[in-house]
């Protein structure tokens, strides 16, 4: 059981690093790869799941248009006129909903509003969470 909890801790702290890199991406679009390099020596990241942070870094990057695409449905502003958290938020919990299948959607969301609550605005949390569980009751059928 103590290996499991690590692991979840792990992989919160690679999201919590990975939405701090998303947000700096925005304000100052770069390769993926310097993403990488720049977070290698925050304080944080030794306890961090460094391949799980690598693949939600490569992941968002690669594919932020397909992601934003995909989340359209489920928001009610254009993706581009998000809060740079919010969209950050969104991005990574949207890449762990359609690619990431073996994380439970309840984690997904929950570590979403979590880092929301944490980081952003006061009640932006409140709208992460209604956009992912519309996007997870289409995305994640059979998780239902």
């Amino acid at each position: 059981m103590a290996g499991i909890q690590r692991s979840s801790a792990a992989r919160a702290l690679a999201r919590k690093l990975a939405l701090q890199a998303l947000y700096s991406w925005q304000l100052n679009e770069r390769p993926w790869q310097d993403l990488i390099t720049e977070f290698a020596t925050d304080a944080d990241m030794p306890r961090a799941d460094g391949e799980y942070f690598r693949a939600l870094i490569e992941g968002v990057c690669g594919t932020h248009a397909q992601l934003d695409e995909s989340l359209t449905p489920f928001l009610n502003v254009k993706a581009a006129q998000l809060d740079a958290i919010e969209h950050a938020v969104l991005w990574i919990a949207a890449h762990e909903l359609r690619h990431q299948p073996e994380v439970p959607f309840r984690v997904v969301i929950n570590e979403a509003v979590g880092l929301t609550k944490r980081f952003g605005a006061t009640d932006a949390h409140k709208f992460v969470n209604a956009v992912l569980d519309r996007a997870a009751r289409e995305w994640r059928l059979n998780e239902r």
